[in-house]
């Protein structure tokens, strides 16, 4: 009788054993996908960081895998925060998963009008919440270029509201990033930082 009781146990435990394993199974999964964007761009960047030095090296855009289809234009730095992000020049949607990117409707680094980089809120520029008034953001490009700039204010615009600074207000740089930071889904906000060249 004791050993029909402990089989009966046993095969009920069965099935609740199989959902319990299924269900961490899910989770873990789940948590995998999280983890999944954050770990590709910290990977990305250190892949980067590797090309751009050698873009610096030739003087040449140096691709940071064989099958890139964009090459590291930059490498931004906020020595307040201790942050550095290398910049790529095709200005994609695809190319933003890897790293900041220098939008094409913007001026070139050094040169007069204003140059934006754009990166995402939740990997690349979630530091621009920590960004203030004053702090210096340095620009090298892979060319050997280096320029100076400060942090003048930030905003937040619509999307479609977002207009660049014309060349005569002199050499100007914006970050610019989705909005709010906290937020799961797209929205139509942008957060903002300019700065203007120091040198």
């Amino acid at each position: 009788m004791t050993a029909l009781v402990m089989r009966g146990a046993a095969w009920r435990r069965g099935p609740l054993t199989l959902l319990c394993a299924i269900l961490c199974l899910a989770g873990a999964a789940q948590i995998g996908a999280g983890l999944y964007i954050p770990a590709k761009a910290a990977l990305a960047q250190v892949l980067l960081e590797r090309a751009f030095d050698r873009s610096l090296a030739t003087r040449l855009p140096q691709k940071p895998w064989a099958w890139a289809d964009m090459t590291p234009a930059a490498r931004i730095t906020v020595p307040r925060l201790g942050v550095a992000r290398v910049v790529l020049d095709s200005g994609s949607g695809q190319a933003m998963a890897f790293g900041p990117t220098l939008l094409p409707g913007g001026a070139a680094i050094g040169e007069r009008g204003t140059a934006v980089i754009a990166a995402h809120r939740d990997t690349h520029f979630r530091f621009l919440r920590d960004v203030r008034r004053g702090d210096i953001i340095t620009v090298q490009t892979r060319k050997g270029l280096t320029r100076r700039y400060a942090v003048t204010g930030s905003g937040v615009v619509r999307w479609n509201g977002y207009a660049l600074a014309n060349a005569a207000s002199g050499e100007k740089l914006d970050l610019v990033t989705c909005f709010p930071f906290d937020a799961v889904t797209r929205g139509p906000w942008r957060y903002v930082v300019h700065a203007a060249a120091l040198d």
